[in-house]
């Protein structure tokens, strides 16, 4: 008979939720561990495409593994009728979101650059194998226990592209990319996009590119895509952060650069340290 979670870890307390389950802080009697469990209940979810992607979650995080800025997965358990389980390593509590919400300033362009640079090894480690996270925002960049290395997580929206391009409608509004949103074939430069705008938000102190009071109208202008830095937000920002957003932040898929070559703009290379300002 095939183990379960249970056979292997004792369930400790709840230490997050999410649309389809619950996260749990775990032991392994066998090895004396502690890791997160994200147990998946299977009567959540909506249809065939959240099926997929779920099953897929652990494969694709098999192939990903290891790498030291993805959360690795160390265990899984598929009972194929009522639940999906995945063993993880434990981050800390807090995640990207967390920081830039408990800071309520505007991030230092040195820490918004060192972060970003982890986080685009992530994403180049990730399209270098053919996999699009297609959900990049900051509730799904989290930290390692000690606060200080990025750990890009959650991979329950990932696709395995094989070179190649996907349709559907998947991500969060205010990170999700256009191209995504008007029906087209997209690639792994969805990600890029969710980067670009988790830079903006980082150096605005929390305020989005693209907002509205709805998802739909957050959605119309993340199409529309009129990128703008507010003299008032942005006047301390360097024109080399600006200059990285724009190309990360572009409508046109063919032009937006790749995660690879976003990580050598000087932006990134010179760490945030620039002298040139724009007043």
């Amino acid at each position: 008979m095939s183990q379960t979670l249970r056979d292997k870890y004792q369930l400790l307390e709840e230490i997050g939720r999410g649309r389809f389950g619950k996260i749990f802080r775990c032991f392994s009697a066998e090895n004396g561990g502690i890791y997160a469990a994200k147990v998946i209940d299977k009567s959540l979810l909506e249809d065939a495409t959240d099926r997929e992607c779920l099953e897929n979650e652990p494969k694709i995080m098999a192939l990903l593994s290891p790498h030291p800025n993805i959360v690795s997965i160390v265990d899984a358990f598929d009972s194929s009728d009522e639940s999906l389980a995945i063993v993880m390593d434990l981050c800390g509590s807090q995640n990207l979101y967390d920081r830039i919400a408990r800071s309520g300033r505007a991030m230092a362009e040195p820490d918004a650059a060192s972060l970003m640079k982890q986080l685009l090894l992530a994403v180049a480690h990730c399209h270098r194998l053919g996999v699009a996270h297609r959900d990049i925002k900051p509730e799904n960049v989290f930290f390692d226990l000690r606060g200080a290395t990025v750990k890009l997580g959650d991979f329950g929206s990932a696709v395995w592209l094989g070179g190649g391009s996907v349709t559907g409608v998947v991500g969060t509004p205010y990170y999700v990319a256009p191209e995504v949103l008007t029906g087209r074939d997209y690639g792994e430069k969805v990600d890029v996009w969710s980067c670009g705008v988790i830079i903006y938000i980082m150096l605005s102190g929390g305020i989005p590119p693209f907002y509205g009071d709805s998802a739909e109208d957050i959605f119309e202008a993340v199409v529309r895509a009129n990128l703008r830095f507010p003299p008032k937000i942005f006047r301390s920002v360097s024109a080399s952060a600006k200059d990285l957003i724009r190309k990360m932040v572009c409508r046109d898929a063919s032009r937006r650069i790749s995660a690879e070559q976003a990580l050598r703009h000087p932006w990134i290379l010179g760490e945030g340290q620039t002298s040139e300002r724009i007043a």
